[in-house]
């Protein structure tokens, strides 16, 4: 029951060339920058991620973008990386764009064992008609579009059929875990986390400050050690390390208030 690793190079020792990866995180909120390190040092590449975004220049799941790592990426938001944009544009990565929501229950449902279900996100646009460019050629014309989706109606209304994702790895970042796995996400860091744990074969956790198991108690348990595999706990200065993807200052900054 000790889930616990030494070193995040060895959690992510077995990942290979080519594997598919559900990593946690918003912008640069609760992402689990260690592992993501770990793997960019370990050199694995031909990823298939499914995130909500990738990073940004630089930080997150851009420091691996930037180096060619990523083949294809499942989320919502391109957000502020230029890189995603570029390779995206040139044909160098292949993009599905999925509605915020959408992604969020197709990594619940597959983690559940759910291999599809209905959605009104998307009736009537695109997404459902098909069409969408998943990939460009180096012309700039659509060399793989998205498939039309299936459509029916309930109670008169149409929904569109979404497949859940399952991924062979999950990258996540918790507050607090146990050695069992057991892990308390903290305020906006629990957002795609538990999600992508949960739709993962093996899923990673790197932890805040890790805890006896008993110490957490099972009402403030956000993701029961069942969905998780490894844990690795991380220094005090990679705890402490939590950029802002933009930062919004007011009129109180100038008197040495910050806010973001």
């Amino acid at each position: 029951m000790n889930k616990v690793r030494g070193s995040a190079a060895e959690a992510v020792a077995d990942i290979p060339d080519g594997a598919s990866l559900a990593v946690g995180g918003f912008g640069l909120s609760g992402v689990p920058a260690a592992l993501i390190d770990a793997l960019y040092a370990r050199g694995t590449t031909g990823l298939r991620v499914v995130s909500n975004n990738c990073g940004v220049d630089g930080r997150g799941l851009g420091v691996l973008l930037a180096a060619g790592r990523i083949a294809r990426v499942t989320g919502s938001y391109v957000g502020e990386n230029k890189e995603f944009a570029r390779q995206y544009l040139r044909g160098e990565l292949e993009v599905e764009l999925t509605p915020q929501g959408t992604l969020a229950e197709r990594l619940r449902a597959g983690g559940a064992g759910i291999p599809a279900f209905y959605t009104p996100a998307g009736v009537g646009t695109q997404v459902a008609r098909g069409g969408l460019p998943w990939r460009y050629a180096p012309d700039g014309t659509v060399a793989v579009p998205s498939p039309p989706k299936e459509t029916r109606e309930f109670g008169g209304r149409p929904y569109l059929l979404e497949h859940g994702i399952t991924t062979d790895f999950a990258l996540v970042r918790a507050w607090r875990g146990d050695r069992h796995g057991n892990l308390v996400f903290r305020r906006a860091a629990a957002n795609f986390n538990p999600l992508a744990a949960m739709a993962a074969g093996v899923t990673i956790a790197e932890v805040e400050e890790l805890v006896e198991p008993g110490e957490l108690a099972p009402e403030d348990v956000h993701l029961p050690g069942i969905y998780v595999q490894r844990v690795v706990t991380l220094s005090a200065a990679q705890a402490a390390d939590k950029p802002v993807e933009r930062l919004t200052l007011t009129a109180s900054s100038a008197r040495g208030t910050v806010r973001s």
